[in-house]
């Protein structure tokens, strides 16, 4: 039976994260670790957003601990080819303009409604006359 809660060490959490990756029986893991499902979901989730470092312990990281930003330490940041740039801002442009043509496809149809709806004759209660117009002759 699993653990309710426990704290377990980034080691032990790595370890899991790599197995459920490998494609092992996340269930099969769970037991054997003796850890909730969604333990290991929550520690691969954090894993893939944050990598290794998102696997710490509950409570305050220690100051030693405290990783700062890439442009604090002087790393750079992988650059970006010049041909993945332009393929990302062509590829921003289209979006920008069916966006755009996605506005206009609404304020026409916001428009249409307005006078559609001014159109209507209103209905006040029970007994009274439908909005529209009566389709016999």
């Amino acid at each position: 039976m699993p653990k309710k809660a426990g704290v377990y060490s980034r080691e032990m959490k790595l370890s899991a994260v790599h197995r459920m990756l490998a494609g092992e029986n996340v269930s099969a893991l769970a037991r054997e670790l003796g850890v909730l499902r969604k333990d290991l979901y929550k520690w691969r989730d954090n894993f893939r957003s944050c990598g290794p470092a998102g696997l710490r312990g509950r409570g305050r990281p220690r100051k030693s601990a405290v990783v700062a930003p890439p442009e604090a330490r002087g790393a750079s940041l992988p650059a970006a080819s010049d041909a993945a740039l332009a393929t990302a801002r062509q590829r921003i442009g289209e979006l920008e303009r069916k966006i755009g043509q996605q506005q206009l496809d609404l304020d026409f149809f916001r428009q249409a409604l307005r006078l559609v709806g001014g159109r209507r004759r209103p209905s006040d209660g029970p007994g009274v006359g439908s909005s529209t117009r009566s389709s016999k002759r």
